[in-house]
């Protein structure tokens, strides 16, 4: 059973952000982390369309790894199909992602909050439940960006990024409001905090960034112990943690970038 892997799924690199949190707190745990960079961006897709290739890839997915426990850490995935995927495939625990949007309602001193995410989860519904039930109290700016997915994926494979272009996406969270200023910024999307030093750099005025990352390793390792418990073995040295992704197309950039989160590219 402990061979079984953990799977992480998500549209690109952005969920090497929660993969590099699991690690630490899972270090004798074997992962596969499979990128739908054939279908990146996920913003740019009808939500149909979308969900209905997130479930069947998980199909071929489940088949192939066997995987002890399923992890979305993309936020649009997520929002979108978690339901779904539990539904079609009940005998496979899943771990989904959910804008850190509690977590910054409770730390907020100014009362402004603004969750910079991809246009696909600023829209869905279930992003405005999660402001209606743990955010009432604040005031909360949902900005959609086009760019900044796109702009950790080259800053990930490339080392450079226009920094304006940073900016510009990030300044729409920066809110003055009867003499105070936006404190939190929730950074929904698994991408970004890959960006967060050029955020940082960028930003009008200093904020908290939060991201679900840690969260997300957390719940994924509580749930390892509910389905495995007292199980603790290491996978055999010739297990090695993969990278797949659906494009079945890696550049030398993006090989190096797997193998520097010790991925080897399948």
């Amino acid at each position: 059973m402990a061979n079984r892997p953990v799977l992480m799924f998500d549209s690109g690199v952005g969920g090497l952000t929660v993969l590099r949190e699991a690690r630490v707190l899972m270090p004798d745990r074997r992962f596969v982390y499979f990128a739908d960079d054939a279908a990146f961006p996920y913003g740019d897709w009808e939500e149909p369309a979308l969900n209905e290739r997130i479930v069947s890839l998980f199909g071929d997915l489940i088949k192939r790894y066997r995987p002890q426990v399923a992890v979305v850490p993309c936020n649009t995935a997520s929002t979108l199909s978690l339901s779904d995927l539990r539904e079609a495939y009940p005998e496979t625990p899943f771990v989904g992602t959910v804008p850190a949007i509690k977590p910054a309602a409770e730390r907020t001193r100014s009362g402004l909050v603004s969750v910079l995410a991809t246009p696909g989860t600023v829209k869905r519904q279930y992003t405005r439940d999660l402001i209606g039930k743990w955010a009432g109290q604040c005031h909360v700016r949902l900005v959609g960006s086009t760019q900044l997915a796109r702009l950790a994926e080259i800053y990930m494979r490339e080392g450079f990024v226009d920094e304006e272009a940073v900016r510009a996406e990030i300044e729409p969270c920066f809110v003055e409001r009867d003499g105070l200023r936006t404190d939190i910024v929730v950074l929904a999307c698994t991408h970004y905090p890959f960006l967060i030093n050029r955020m940082r750099k960028m930003a009008p005025w200093p904020v908290d960034w939060i991201d679900s990352s840690e969260a997300i390793a957390r719940r994924t390792l509580s749930l390892l112990g509910e389905v495995n418990p007292g199980e603790h073995a290491a996978p055999p040295k010739d297990m090695h943690d993969v990278a797949v992704f659906s494009s079945g197309s890696v550049d030398f950039a993006t090989r190096r970038l797997m193998q520097g989160f010790g991925l080897s590219v399948s």
